[in-house]
């Protein structure tokens, strides 16, 4: 269902308010450079500081800013059931086309537990749902077995993978079949997963970079695995200086230094260290990304 290059949109913010005006820019820029997907209010949009009411604005405008020209998966996960059933309802509300709903972070349920979360959430909407399994920022793994499982249930239709574990990767293609969308949470590792039966990725740096992570996930899907090699090593010192401190701070950053929004992040996010800054720029002019 869900395939190709989709963006985690970082949410633009001016004076401590969603910047609405650039936030509708960013997307007819990942809409004129082939991404595939938007997924408004996820990590890289920073909805952990975001209230119910600025997650509705956000989802809204990309809803009506898209169009139906690409699909819309807002980010609609929570701790507690009961609010990610709420925005899932909310988005499904707004128009949105699926839901990305993060494992539950802090509370570290137990496998079952997941099940039932995932299970519940799944009860309470038609949308499609994909699960996004992040280890280092919830401090729980889903085991491939509890994805197979929760595969079986008709609207759960694919996982973003960010466990960093290739081999585990690999089985939860395995376990679900080639129907279930396994989409990469690593732009390091969207080739790999691609080979694997990987069917796309949900980016980082396609936010400030979109054409070629859609070109190498076209270029693989569609055969081209020379040219999708091609493009992920082009892309590969990039990838990683996305990450040189917690996402979104690079991210944001780079969208900052190449004109296309504020560089305003909210607290506990910080601005970046000088020196990371700089290594960051330097990566920037290297692919001329700077005016």
């Amino acid at each position: 269902m869900f395939s190709g290059s989709f963006v985690a949109l970082i949410t633009p913010f001016k004076d401590g308010k969603v910047d609405v005006a650039k936030l509708r820019a960013l997307v007819e820029f990942q809409i004129a450079n082939g991404t595939n997907g938007l997924v408004p209010c996820g990590t890289t949009g920073e909805t952990a500081t975001m209230t119910e009411a600025e997650d509705e604005l956000v989802i809204g405008t990309v809803v009506e800013v898209a169009a139906g020209r690409v699909p819309v998966v807002a980010g609609a996960g929570s701790n507690d059931t009961a609010k990610a059933i709420q925005y899932t309802r909310n988005a499904q509300r707004l128009g949105a086309n699926g839901v990305l709903v993060v494992a539950p972070y802090y509370n570290k349920p137990t496998q079952e537990g997941l099940y039932l979360h995932f299970k519940a959430i799944a009860a309470s909407t038609d949308l499609p749902i994909v699960m996004y399994n992040i280890p280092g920022r919830t401090n729980v793994n889903m085991a491939p077995e509890t994805i197979a499982r929760l595969a079986q249930i008709d609207n759960i239709v694919g996982v973003k993978e960010a466990s960093g574990n290739l081999e585990q990767i690999a089985a939860v293609v395995k376990l679900c079949g080639p129907d279930f969308d396994v989409l990469s949470g690593d732009d390091t590792l969207t080739l790999p997963i691609l080979a694997v039966g990987g069917k796309g990725v949900i980016s980082v740096v396609a936010n400030i970079y979109p054409r070629p992570v859609a070109d190498m996930c076209a270029a693989y899907l569609g055969g081209d695995v020379e040219r999708a090699r091609e493009l992920y090593y082009h892309l590969f010192d990039l990838c990683k200086a996305m990450f040189i401190e917690t996402n979104p701070i690079p991210v944001k950053t780079a969208a900052s230094l190449m004109g296309m929004c504020s560089p305003e992040l909210r607290l506990p996010m910080s601005p970046m260290a000088e020196g990371n800054a700089r290594k960051l720029r330097e990566a920037l002019s290297t692919y001329g990304l700077l005016k």
